[in-house]
């Protein structure tokens, strides 16, 4: 069956522009330009797979003038390895991106306040033991699923999957925006991916990179200036043209980097059922008016189901989140600036502990609106910051586990970066590094697998840690003890007794504790009485209770 299939180019000030493939030999299709700034032309095609670019005359300022060049479609769906085609596939004479039929659209996913979120590199965190080098594809993260369920994580954040130049990167340089990146698999494995995923009430948050593309991006050959700010504005934070969200076209009226950025985040919502956006670089887009539009074009798109919408806002600041703040939540960076220290015995500072465990103190509104962690792929692992410290073995499990014991405790959105839950302890390189799943058969590693299963298991199935209902109720300066409760009004109730100090505090009393009876500490599994003159507790060093009211 053939049909009329039409190519558009959105150009409004180049001068000529036409189409070329392998449905024309690759000889020249004239575009035609109308008024509203595209060129089209319309080709007959049976269903099928064809490869085509554009040829057009740019304008931008590191070409002749004019100079024909050419690009692939800004919007193109998939992108042939090795030829660097723009891919089009038709289907009952119609464009489709794949064949792929959707299975698990009808399960109940959990809310933003609920997530227990675990970050993620495709390529790095593979999926075979024995064959170390061919993997890191879509299908070995299905393969790795039930892992992910054992260790009871419910959101997976994908570290940024749409094609970037070469086979490996961390991809926080996107080529092509609408197009996924064809080295971890086709079209429909992402999709299977996700699909799989809901199918066990697994979120999948899409890492978003909206500051800047890839230095050769199709815009940027196109007419540099139309989407682009002409030079980086800030030297030191530059990763390649950044988006100029100012720009305001009166021919046209149309703001085209909100135009472009608008219909890449609808696509993805549409096209690969995400469920939430981590937006990279927000303090770098720089446009509060933007990125609150493009919030609220997130969460029409997707409709009833819950969406998330979390900066990556460095350093951390509550107006990006809050009433007038465009986003729904931000990654907590002062929370993992002040915990990581404390656990590597670097410092001691009660004040500034209970400002990143309740977010509020610093002027946060909920729960949703911070994300915490202790190690992301910005950072060493924390296996690595306490081997710098010369702290290795049982010591540095114990410590790791304080901080762990912190974050799914803290107000606010934990999350996991890969690995970190059975202690990986690769340095950070912007080199392929694989996690070494082989770790999981030591004691160690395995029992840190197991605290964070526990500890999540917590978090998933107690109320309180949903809410913003925090009290510190003890705190020694000297001793370095800090305790604090959560509550919620159903009467769950926790408490947190955290040691930062390197002395064991053998009969450590607590008095004023928040309620006598019987108790259970989560973390060693046995029950405890608490009396009308408060807790007596054995607390090791570096180590946190979790107890939870019977």
């Amino acid at each position: 069956m053939a049909a009329l299939i039409e190519f558009t180019l959105f150009a409004p000030y180049n001068q000529g522009a036409s189409l070329i493939g392998s449905f024309s030999n690759w000889e020249e299709v004239p575009m035609q330009k109308t008024e509203d700034g595209y060129f089209r032309a319309s080709v007959e095609l049976e269903d099928g797979v064809y490869q085509y670019k554009f040829r057009v005359q740019s304008k931008s300022w590191f070409f002749e003038p004019d100079q024909w060049v050419e690009v692939n479609d800004p919007y193109a769906t998939d992108i042939d390895n090795p030829t660097q085609n723009s891919v089009v596939r038709i289907k009952d004479g119609e464009r489709i991106v794949d064949t792929y039929v959707w299975q698990h659209d009808d399960k109940p996913l959990p809310p933003d306040r609920e997530l227990v979120i675990y970050e993620m590199h495709v390529g790095d965190f593979s999926g075979g033991e024995d064959d170390p080098y061919a993997r890191g594809k879509y299908k070995h993260v299905i393969e790795k699923l039930d892992y992910l369920c054992e260790l009871g994580v419910n959101a997976i954040e994908l570290m940024p999957v749409k094609e970037y130049p070469g086979d490996y990167s961390w991809g926080y340089n996107p080529r092509y925006f609408f197009a996924t990146e064809s080295s971890y698999g086709p079209t429909e494995g992402l999709k299977r991916l996700i699909d799989e995923c809901h199918a066990r009430g697994i979120r999948i948050i899409m890492d978003g990179i909206y500051n800047h593309s890839e230095a050769e991006s199709p815009l940027t050959q196109i007419d540099h200036d139309y989407w682009y700010y002409h030079s980086p504005r800030d030297p030191d934070n530059n990763w390649g043209p950044e988006f100029n969200y100012e720009h305001y076209d009166e021919n046209l009226d149309v703001k085209p980097a909100w135009k472009f950025i608008g219909d890449t985040v609808r696509f993805w919502i549409q096209e690969y059922h995400i469920d939430g956006i981590r937006y990279d670089a927000a303090r770098q887009i720089a446009n509060y008016d933007f990125m609150g539009w493009i919030v609220e074009e997130a969460k029409k798109t997707a409709g009833m189901k819950p969406f998330y919408n979390i900066a990556e806002y460095i350093p951390d600041t509550p107006s990006i989140t809050n009433i007038d703040g465009p986003m729904d939540g931000c990654w907590h960076d002062s929370f993992y600036h002040c915990v990581v220290p404390h656990i590597c015995g670097d410092t001691f500072d009660l004040e500034r502990l209970k400002d990143v465990i309740d977010c509020k103190r610093q002027g946060y509104m909920g729960a949703t609106n911070v994300v915490n962690y202790i190690a992301n792929h910005d950072h060493q692992r924390l296996m690595v910051e306490l081997g710098n410290r010369e702290i290795f073995d049982e010591e540095a499990f114990k410590r790791v586990k304080l901080g762990v014991a912190l974050m799914m405790t803290a107000i606010g959105v934990p999350l996991i970066w890969m690995g970190e839950e059975f202690g990986e302890y690769k340095p950070k390189t912007p080199e392929s590094a694989k996690i070494d799943w082989t770790l999981l058969a030591n004691d160690l590693n395995c029992g840190l697998f197991k605290y964070y299963t526990g500890l999540i298991n917590l978090r998933k199935n107690n109320h309180a840690l949903y809410t913003e209902n925090i009290e510190f109720f003890h705190e020694n300066a000297e001793a370095k003890v800090l305790a604090y409760t959560r509550w919620n009004d159903e009467g769950s109730r926790v408490v947190v007794v955290a040691n930062f100090s390197d002395n064991f505090l053998a009969g450590y009393h607590i008095p004023n504790f928040p309620e006598a009876g019987k108790w259970h500490e989560w973390t060693r599994d046995y029950d405890i009485e608490v009396g009308e003159d408060g807790l007596m507790i054995d607390l090791g060093e570096y180590e946190a209770q979790v107890l939870v009211w019977q």
